[in-house]
């Protein structure tokens, strides 16, 4: 025999007999469970990260990857957005002016970020014109006091293209009347639908209107930077700290948006370790079935103890039984895991079809359908979880079954 014996008993164990046909059946149970919770793990996961993806790939368009920010308005911004530029990491530089506001009709106010651009500049830091839905971000132009707002905020406060809003500042106009908050009228000459949460927070002006309006004296508030790669933007920002004068500074993106995709990195954990419970919960299966085997084949332990084999060989028998109910259960929810996850989105929208209804109403959400994306670091930890929690539930059942002497077993036989 050139197999290893406990290889091989295990293996003859793991196969059915008449005698031990409910063990088998416990069996198949078990695999089934333990296949069930690494597909449902692997399908989760991989939607997970594909509303990370979507949600990332969305915010990072739209939000500047760095801000360097001015303690009083920048006049020679040009200059300062040129020697920026040259940074290999930097692909475009546009002059801002922002700060948050107040949109307003009749019995409506709503809260904006509200930003003064420059439409020809801002292409190169924003793709918001590809978004437009109504008008187009050229429409703003200097002294025309144009205003361009997303589809949910211009949804909420009722107008459309070619209606007015009242932009209201937090800041005090002091007149012998009182004081007053600063405000002016605008007129809607754009809508834009980027899919995101910015559609119902934010709101976009010509740069020199919102340079009379915050009071700037034709100065900027800072500079925005896009990079080609937004995971290099730490980097890009110690690099453009460093280089920046007295009354500037850098913030990028993880900052502004960094407890967001913490918060999402989070989630993920949990319910990672959550659905783990599942598998846990398969894994305590394996230790009945190999708790009723051990009872089953007392006689069988016996005979092999008196022919001289040893406890570590009688554990190992069981071991390789428990293990490869592990592995094939793990072998099976990856074969239909990895192949359900990547076609989930077609999946989800032929059920749409065939029942005539919407998992994510357009209206509603950001994301209409069910994004996915499998990843090989995903795979390894459910394998690598997988596999310890086979091995675990195979040690209690081995261990007893190590544990029974040969003269106590055979007495009664």
């Amino acid at each position: 025999m050139f197999r290893p014996l406990p290889l091989f008993i295990g293996l003859r164990y793991v196969r059915a007999r008449r005698r031990t046909r409910f063990i088998s059946v416990v069996s198949a149970v078990a695999l089934c469970g333990f296949a069930l919770g690494v597909m449902a793990l692997v399908v989760v996961l991989s939607v997970m990260n594909g509303f990370d993806r979507e949600l990332r790939a969305r915010i990072l368009s739209l939000v500047p990857h760095v801000m360097v920010h001015a303690a009083q308005p920048l006049r020679d911004w040009k200059g300062l957005a040129r020697s920026l530029e040259a940074d290999p990491d930097v692909s475009g530089a546009a002059p801002f002016i922002g700060g948050t506001a107040m949109l307003s009709t009749p019995g409506v106010v709503r809260g904006v970020e509200l930003n003064g651009i420059r439409p020809e500049d801002d292409a190169a830091v924003s793709p918001v014109g590809r978004y437009m839905v109504e008008g187009e971000l050229g429409a703003l132009h200097g002294g025309g006091f144009g205003i361009v707002i997303g589809n949910l905020l211009a949804r909420s406060l009722g107008v459309r293209t070619g209606d007015t809003v009242t932009v209201l500042l937090p800041e005090l106009n002091v007149t012998p009347a009182g004081a007053y908050p600063r405000m002016r009228r605008f007129e809607v000459v754009g809508v834009f639908a980027a899919g995101a949460q910015v559609d119902a927070t934010t709101a976009l002006i010509h740069l020199d209107d919102a340079a009379r309006l915050y009071r700037t004296g034709g100065g900027v508030q800072g500079i925005r930077l896009a990079l080609a790669d937004p995971d290099r933007a730490p980097a890009v920002r110690e690099r453009v700290a460093a280089r920046l004068g007295p009354g500037l500074e850098a913030q990028d993106w993880s900052v502004s948006q960094g407890s967001l995709f913490s918060a999402i990195r989070m989630e993920k954990r949990m319910v990672t370790l959550l659905l783990l419970v599942i598998v846990a919960v398969a894994a305590f299966n394996i230790v009945s079935i190999l708790t009723m085997v051990v009872a089953e084949k007392r006689g069988a332990i016996a005979v092999l103890r008196t022919m001289g084999a040893s406890p570590g060989q009688i554990m190992a028998v069981f071991t390789v039984q428990g293990c490869v109910i592990g592995v094939v259960g793990l072998t099976a929810g990856l074969l239909g895991g990895i192949p359900l996850a990547q076609h989930i989105g077609a999946l989800a929208a032929a059920i749409e079809r065939l029942f005539g209804f919407r998992l994510f109403d357009p209206t509603i959400y950001f994301i209409s359908h069910i994004p996915s994306e499998v990843r090989a670091g995903d795979i390894v930890l459910v394998v690598a979880c997988g596999l310890c929690l086979a091995v675990l539930a195979t040690l209690y059942p081995a261990r007893r079954a190590a544990r029974i002497g040969p003269a106590e077993a055979l007495r009664y036989e």
